[in-house]
């Protein structure tokens, strides 16, 4: 398939402009976090971790907005799918590992930046802010005007990634002053969210019908395609629909989608459980007195 991709040329294969972007975002995390990283007042507060996080997460953004994945999310319903769990499931974890802390703590002096990100991440409100939204983007509807204007596309992925970014933060931040969910309940957070996501892959996966213009209609498709390549690339080309770019028809395209989503949120939920149960029992077995303590009785 990557082979009948080169027709859209190398700009809306490899957006070169966010790339740019990202690179200098990343050079400027590096000089922060390196040899700049006293003038940010970060001192030896950033580790090795914490920086392959943060440069995983740029890399990964480029990957799902930037590369040809991001381009195959406008041609088929399961590339699109693929690139939304990514984005929203792995990409978060990876930049709020990956930010220092002294950085947190600045920005959360400005009350308002305090009192609006304590209130969006609280847990139920978290939960609920990602969760809905994300069922509303797939709204039929809703999905197909969103995919079909550059403006509204770019601001409604933003807002869903903000939500994700709040959705994650009680579970993975280190902050000691953030830390609103225990090990138990963080365990109950992780199957709360499996559940609340769980309609909206069950509705693609289970409908009988394509619900989305945009993967169905050649006209909707070409005004989606439209958002990622040039239109004087997309005029010159003899594109007759999405099926030109499917190997099966578009309810099982639909479908495939709803299932990877489904199976990559079990894994990172799944992986997310193991380690947060893993820590709690850690931490349980600390409080137990040890054996080696137990004092020993007096010989008479």
């Amino acid at each position: 398939m990557f082979q009948s991709l080169q027709m859209f040329g190398p700009v809306a294969l490899w957006s070169p402009f966010f790339l740019l972007v990202l690179a200098a975002v990343a050079l400027l995390y590096i000089g922060m976090t390196g040899p700049w990283r006293q003038r940010f007042g970060l001192g030896d507060a950033v580790s090795g971790t914490q920086k392959a996080y943060f440069l995983t997460g740029i890399a990964l953004l480029y990957i799902c907005k930037g590369s040809p994945l991001d381009l195959m999310g406008h041609l088929t319903f399961t590339a699109h799918m693929v690139q939304m769990a990514v984005l929203y499931l792995i990409v978060p974890q990876c930049f709020i590992l990956g930010i220092p802390a002294p950085l947190y703590e600045r920005a959360f002096r400005i009350t308002a930046v305090r009192r609006v990100f304590r209130l969006l991440t609280k847990p139920i409100v978290a939960l609920l802010l990602f969760n809905g939204l994300f069922s509303l983007y797939h709204v039929p509807f809703i999905f197909d005007a969103v995919k079909m204007n550059m403006w509204l596309h770019a601001f409604v992925t933003s807002v869903i990634f903000v939500a994700a970014f709040c959705m994650w933060w009680p579970l993975v931040n280190k902050l000691p002053d953030w830390q609103t969910l225990s090990g138990l309940k963080k365990m109950g957070y992780i199957f709360a969210d499996g559940m609340l996501l769980t309609p909206a892959c069950a509705l693609i996966i289970f409908t009988d019908t394509p619900l989305y213009a945009t993967y169905t209609d050649p006209k909707a498709w070409m005004a989606a395609l439209a958002l990622c390549v040039p239109q004087g690339t997309l005029a010159s080309l003899d594109l007759t629909g999405p099926q030109m770019f499917l190997a099966m028809s578009p309810l099982h395209d639909q479908q495939l989608g709803g299932v990877l989503m489904k199976i990559i949120q079990e894994i990172v939920y799944g992986t997310m459980l193991f380690f947060i149960f893993s820590e709690w029992y850690r931490k349980e077995r600390e409080k137990e007195p040890s054996m080696d303590m137990e004092p020993r009785p007096t010989k008479l």
